[in-house]
């Protein structure tokens, strides 16, 4: 990568009206957006908006049927990927294209391998890997490191050293946190800032508004396929930025209980509940009632899904289900006592992408209640429908649909069991405010039809929203309990444990 720093006034890049349709539907209107050097520029909008094709435009990966794009004000057209890394383009997509058998150097230089006599020069190769690396102050990456050992932060970060191996000026970036733990998001921001001072401009697409603030200096808007405005990020609220992407105000996201909501008998309890994660877990939640787990990643909050669901049970305590003590011992147990899990990884954990709709609808019902399959199958399309999904019929496969529209069969799979507790573990990461609102309305429909739901969440603001009470885990026990609707002050103030004394000071 050079080292020349640009100004940050530069203009880089341009694209002016780009037009794009497919099978006869327009999806992108004339957009304009432009990206400066030294800039992470925001690019939002909701699912369906045209973000991801304006990226693969601007990556090679599809032609646009019209409008410009100019590099260093020359005309440009990139008919291939390649030819965008070329000049200097690249994109790190939400699904990583590296070898994990193969170490960090092989795959920065995959298919460009240095040669001597015509052999690869393995040596030259580690070198000039070590100089990206130390380039950007990632003295812990070594060269040859096996990609399959690193966490999906570090993995993301040979994207991005792979990317500018191609002395890339411009680094699109689609939800790079998406997969990350806290401490990851962290070590990502710090190396954004260093692309930054190096005058490498970002486009950064993400659902995380706190991202949006952290990080950009500009953000473009994308309503339907076309550009509602580019702004200044510190010239923008949060609520004036949904309102532009959605025509409404963040707060009207959490929708109020439905009338006669009342919380009923305990249908959850856990008694001093713990294992080697967890310890000491006390916790209830009643028919009709909505209660959160929050803390900091790590405090035990999946954790204590696992157990509940089977997965790595706990072996201490008690866990009862409408006043009687069950032993869930295996997932299997756990769906035929009444239990639902809506994991955090749907891709990974609550899907089967190259299957249908249909089919993962009934994957549950398939596998653990058969005998009940048929009678559970005649609900799923009421239930598909209820949740709004937008899919080109039961038959179309999963992984072509969006991520809201993927955790909306997520959720059509369990409710097709007709449980009694269910347990969402972030049930809105990665998916747009609009998906989140049909997420938010479908609990309270649950809860005002009785059922007990245990949410995670990494949000404080759907945290505080939605919760009749919100349980604060630390370090793998209870912190203490609030009732919802607190500030995100008092619930931060239990998780880390830095709690103001009385006279109000930390």
């Amino acid at each position: 990568m050079s080292s020349d720093v640009v100004s940050p006034a530069t203009t880089l890049l341009r694209m002016s009206g780009i037009e794009k349709s497919f099978l006869g539907v327009q999806v992108l209107h004339g957009v304009d957006l432009d990206l400066r050097a030294g800039e992470v520029h925001a690019l939002i909008g909701e699912n369906g908006a045209g973000k991801s094709t304006l990226m693969k435009i601007l990556a090679g990966v599809y032609q646009a049927d019209g409008g410009t794009v100019e590099l260093d004000g020359q005309s440009v057209r990139f008919e291939h990927p390649l030819q965008a890394q070329q000049a200097g383009v690249s994109t790190v997509f939400q699904e990583f294209n590296l070898l994990p058998e193969r170490t960090v150097a092989e795959n920065v230089f995959l298919g460009r391998e240095p040669r001597r006599n015509r052999l690869v020069d393995a040596a030259r190769m580690n070198t000039d890997t070590q100089a990206l690396l130390e380039d950007l102050g990632l003295t812990w990456l070594r060269p040859a490191t096996r990609v399959r050992s690193l966490s999906v932060a570090g993995q993301q970060i040979v994207e991005i050293v792979k990317a500018l191996s191609y002395d890339a000026r411009i680094i699109s970036m689609d939800e790079p946190t998406a997969a990350l733990a806290d401490e990851e998001v962290e070590l990502l921001y710090r190396l954004i800032a260093k692309l930054k001072e190096r005058g490498v401009a970002i486009l950064y697409v993400s659902h995380r508004l706190k991202e949006i603030f952290d990080l950009s200096d500009r953000v473009t808007i994308l309503k339907d396929g076309a550009l509602v405005d580019t702004v200044a990020t510190a010239d923008i609220t949060s609520d004036e930025l949904v309102r532009k992407m959605v025509g409404r105000p963040i707060s009207s996201f959490f929708p109020d209980k439905r009338p006669g909501t009342e919380a009923g008998d305990v249908r959850l309890e856990i008694r001093q509940g713990g294992n080697e994660q967890v310890d000491g877990i006390d916790l209830t939640v009643r028919a009709g009632e909505i209660v959160a787990l929050a803390g900091l990643q790590g405090s035990g909050r999946t954790e204590i899904a696992h157990a509940l669901f089977g997965v790595d049970r706990f072996t201490r305590g008690q866990v009862l289900l409408d006043g009687r003590v069950v032993t869930l011992r295996s997932p299997r147990q756990a769906v035929r006592s009444g239990l639902a899990l809506v994991t955090e990884d749907r891709k990974g954990e609550g899907l089967v992408l190259n299957q249908s709709v249909a089919a993962n609808a009934r994957l549950v019902l398939d596998a653990v209640l058969p005998r009940r399959a048929s009678q559970g199958a005649r609900r799923i399309p009421g239930i598909l429908s209820s949740l709004e999904l937008v899919s080109r019929g039961s038959s179309q496969e999963v992984r072509f649909l969006s991520g809201g529209n993927q955790q909306k069969v997520v959720l059509a799979k369990w409710l097709a069991t007709e449980p009694k507790v269910i347990v969402l573990d972030e049930p809105t990461r990665g998916i747009d405010v609009g998906a989140k609102e049909r997420v938010y309305t479908l609990m309270r429909e649950l809860s005002a039809q009785g059922v007990a739901i245990l949410m995670i969440s990494s949000e404080l603001p759907e945290v505080i929203g939605m919760a009749d009470r919100i349980v604060v885990l630390r370090d793998g026990r209870v912190a203490g309990e609030l009732p919802g609707g607190v500030d995100e002050e008092t619930v931060m103030a239990l998780a880390t444990g830095h709690q103001a004394d009385e006279r109000g000071e930390p």
